[in-house]
């Protein structure tokens, strides 16, 4: 492939082509190039020390023990458990691929940071707790010789969940969960919202839960760089491409009930370099899709989905791109240091950002207002029309509020249940998948990646269950629905 160095029979006829293909130029000009041709010619010579004459370091490896598709946080996280769990030190190669090492686009840094054990399934709010401590000690996991210590800013202000008469009740069933869980939720009625933060209009309110410790919010992009200088640091690759192809092998056995079932292993992932037509193939034998919102098509290229439907062949991975708008705005009279994360009971939520009377918030669109993902473009109106109004409502102060600015950034969005998918393909056998987390794919990131890495390692989750969270689930229709998703 690309790694291969000219022979030194070919040289020469390198040499008379370039040769006889020059094209204006001046003769000190030419006389460098042909200066520069003997010394790489002379380096292949016997007795020389061998020199590639094409360069390969952009090119991934041609073996890696487990090549994870994305680089964010979730794929960092992946590879960081991976070889932190591994039996034998540099006993796994693993390579991260990612397509863009700017993550300009990337929903990890496009996010909100905000971390909450208040979620209405105890897998989740179990998450939560083990992430929140990685992230409370995130210099014992992530600290690297020689290097300055990480500052994720937390901000430790809670979350503050509010619930209409309608659903006071499962918002009190979901407390009790998650305090049956170990986190530290209390209940609070509508006087004593008001008594707490007297800025806040409490009408329409019924019933509220407040995060009482380890909730709040983070710098997304301290955590991502953070993970990723740690995991360079123990010998993960990187490389900056795009997977375009998988190549299989299968084997057909028959089950108890008497059905032949075809199973399907990569052995191959063909990585296509950017701003090129180059690509490179890499062995491997574990395949991990963190791809995010792309990740029901990197699927597809496994031929996952692709089959009778109702079938487990034929059942896809119901992932895809859905686009949300965060909107930062500065009111001068807004609520001060006490503030917590807010979510309102229309589903508008809002948070500070920094010290200067600055805020940011959005909301999730309605099925019928969803946006078309192919771009990250703002809708500016959508604020206007739909966010505005009821932040006006709940916070007065928020009328005179002046827009300062305003992006987009995708979920990996799970059309069946907003939850995540965790763990093998149950047909294509060695790819996992750590993605679909519908927008706290962040926030548990760091127990995410340690579930994965367990199910590789060991062939089973050690820490947390994530059992309800296999792909099996969308072809047995059972729904593991997360009610708290903004």
């Amino acid at each position: 492939m690309f790694r291969r160095a000219l022979r030194l029979r070919s040289s020469r006829v390198l040499l008379v082509r370039r040769l006889g293909t020059r094209r204006g130029g001046s003769t000190l000009d030419w006389d460098g190039k042909v200066s520069d041709i003997k010394k790489k010619i002379g380096s292949i010579l016997p007795g020389e020390t061998w020199a590639p004459l094409y360069d390969t370091r952009h090119l991934p490896p041609e073996h890696s023990d487990v090549v994870i598709v994305g680089g964010g946080v979730l794929g960092l996280s992946v590879a960081f458990w991976l070889k932190q769990l591994q039996k034998k030190r540099n006993g796994i190669r693993v390579l991260v691929v990612e397509r863009d090492h700017t993550y300009s686009k990337a929903s990890t840094v496009l996010s909100v940071g905000g971390i909450r054990q208040q979620f209405s399934l105890p897998e989740n709010v179990q998450l939560s707790l083990f992430s929140v401590n990685f992230l409370r000690n995130i210099n014992e996991y992530l600290a690297v010789v020689d290097s300055p210590p990480l500052d994720l800013q937390f901000n430790p202000s809670g979350y503050l969940l509010l619930a209409s008469e309608q659903g006071a009740a499962n918002l009190e069933n979901n407390v009790k969960m998650q305090r049956q869980e170990g986190a530290k939720v209390g209940l609070m009625s509508p006087q004593q919202l008001q008594n707490k933060f007297p800025w806040m209009n409490v009408k329409g309110v019924a019933l509220a839960s407040y995060g009482m410790e380890d909730e709040g919010w983070f710098d997304p992009w301290s955590l991502l760089q953070g993970l990723r200088r740690k995991v360079q640091s123990m010998g993960v690759l990187f490389c900056q491409g795009e997977v375009t192809r998988f190549t299989t092998s299968s084997n057909s056995m028959v089950t108890s009930s008497g059905e032949e079932v075809v199973l399907k292993r990569i052995y191959e992932v063909h990585v296509k370099m950017n701003n090129s037509l180059e690509y490179q193939p890499v062995e491997c034998a574990i395949v991990i899709n963190a791809a995010g919102a792309w990740s029901g098509q990197i699927a597809e290229l496994a031929g996952i989905g692709k089959g009778p439907p109702g079938t487990l062949k034929g059942t896809k991975l119901p992932v895809e791109p859905r686009k949300r708008y965060v909107y930062v705005w500065h009111c001068p009279q807004g609520p001060g240091l006490e503030m917590p994360f807010i979510a309102d009971t229309n589903g508008v939520y809002f948070r500070r950002e920094g010290l200067g009377n600055n805020y940011l918030g959005g909301l999730s669109p309605t099925e019928e207002e969803e946006p078309d993902p192919i771009n990250l473009d703002v809708d500016h109106d959508f604020f206007q029309d739909k966010v505005w109004p009821h932040l006006a409502q709940r916070v007065p102060a928020f009328q005179s509020l002046k827009v300062q600015n305003a992006w987009a950034g995708y979920y990996d969005y799970n059309t069946f249940d907003q939850n995540g998918v965790v763990g093998p393909h149950p047909l294509v056998v060695n790819m996992y998948f750590a993605t679909g987390f519908s927008g706290h794919g962040l926030q548990h990131a760091p127990a995410v990646g340690r579930a994965v890495a367990e199910m590789v390692l060991e062939g089973h989750f050690q820490t947390i269950d994530m059992s309800p969270f296999l792909f099996s689930r969308f072809h047995l229709g059972e729904k593991v629905l997360e009610d708290n998703i903004f």
